[in-house]
């Protein structure tokens, strides 16, 4: 499989990180600009089955996706400053690369970040990376979203709502 372009694009379907995990179009990593070397992963594919009905192991390129968080990430390291000491009131997105709903509340963040710049910080931890802060906050499952007002807490919310849910209790938030 020889491209002079150094990335691919794969189609839904093709995603190895599973069926509900991401929506749209895939960025594949690629070795080179003149050759394009793809590492296979096993991948159990529902529209390839053997003779008997058995689901087969089908060799797949390691795909990545291309619907990563715009928002700014904040780390174990940024948190007191960027979260705690914060004059601003604060939304924090925790998610893990692998959900495939912290995708969906990704975009609903981007969307409310630039809809209210200036109002509200809003960042993002990835809860694999950062665990000490997981553990702090007792996040138990992914997306949660917490809203920060001078460095104490003020709404949490678990699991993918709607953007008219997040719009509310921020705007609650800022109100008080």
């Amino acid at each position: 499989m020889a491209s002079t372009a150094s990335m691919a694009l794969m189609s839904y379907s093709d995603c190895c990180r599973g069926f509900q995990q991401c929506r749209g179009v895939f960025a594949v990593k690629c070795r080179s600009s003149v050759a394009l070397s793809l590492p296979s992963m096993p991948f159990h594919s529902l529209s390839q089955q053997n003779r008997s009905g058995f689901l087969r192991v089908t060799p797949r390129p390691l795909v990545v996706c291309a619907l990563q968080p715009k928002t700014p990430t904040v780390t174990q390291k940024s948190w007191d400053k960027l979260v705690l000491k914060n004059e601003s009131p604060v939304l924090v997105e925790f998610y893990a690369s692998w959900c495939g709903p912290c995708n969906m509340v990704h975009r609903v963040i981007d969307e409310i970040a630039e809809e209210y710049k200036g109002k509200l910080e809003c960042y993002v931890l990835n809860t694999d990376n950062d665990s000490m802060i997981t553990k702090e906050y007792d996040i138990k499952a992914v997306p949660v979203v917490i809203l920060f007002k001078n460095g104490k807490i003020q709404n949490s919310i678990a699991g993918t709502m709607p953007k008219e849910f997040y719009v509310d209790a921020i705007d609650e938030m800022l109100a008080s």
